[in-house]
């Protein structure tokens, strides 16, 4: 082997540990964050308040328009922004940085959710319905998110 040989079969080497070092392996987490966001994306087509779907809570349009506070609208926004797009993002590139971001952003997604179903319960009967099973099937499926993103993130050295 001469010099050349080995300065560039360094240089490759180097390369690749560079790129693994910002790749994360999620292993059978994968599968289960998967279902996790199914799990979201059922929870927009079910009732969020009343007959109105987490779709039209988000839009503010249908049976939401007019009757969706402000909480449950941020909610509708940071569950799809995070919990199934930065998600989605996360599980293609395996990015250890990405893998943060849905951390942090699937917990802050979470504690909205946590509002908007304490407002629906605390305003039920007076003005709007309830809290619907979309909402807690959604809230439910964000902090499982949460946890799964925060100890993938973690679980790096």
């Amino acid at each position: 082997m001469t010099e050349d040989d080995v300065t560039g079969l360094r240089r490759e080497i180097d390369a690749v540990e560079h790129k693994m070092s910002r790749t994360v392996e999620l292993g059978g987490r994968a599968v289960v964050i998967s279902v996790a966001v199914f799990v979201l994306i059922i929870g927009y087509l079910l009732p969020w308040m009343g007959s109105a779907s987490g779709w039209d809570v988000l839009l503010h349009q249908g049976d939401a328009a007019g009757k969706a506070g402000m909480v449950p609208r941020l909610f509708a926004a940071t569950s799809l922004a995070f919990g199934v797009g930065a998600s989605a993002l996360a599980l293609i590139t395996r990015r250890w940085g990405l893998t943060w971001v849905c951390a942090l952003g699937s917990w802050f997604a979470s504690v909205d959710g946590l509002l908007a179903i304490w407002t629906r319960q605390s305003s039920a009967g007076l003005t709007s319905p309830g809290p619907g099973i979309g909402l807690i099937i959604s809230e439910v499926a964000m902090v499982t998110l949460g946890v799964l993103w925060f100890r993938t993130a973690w679980s790096r050295d």
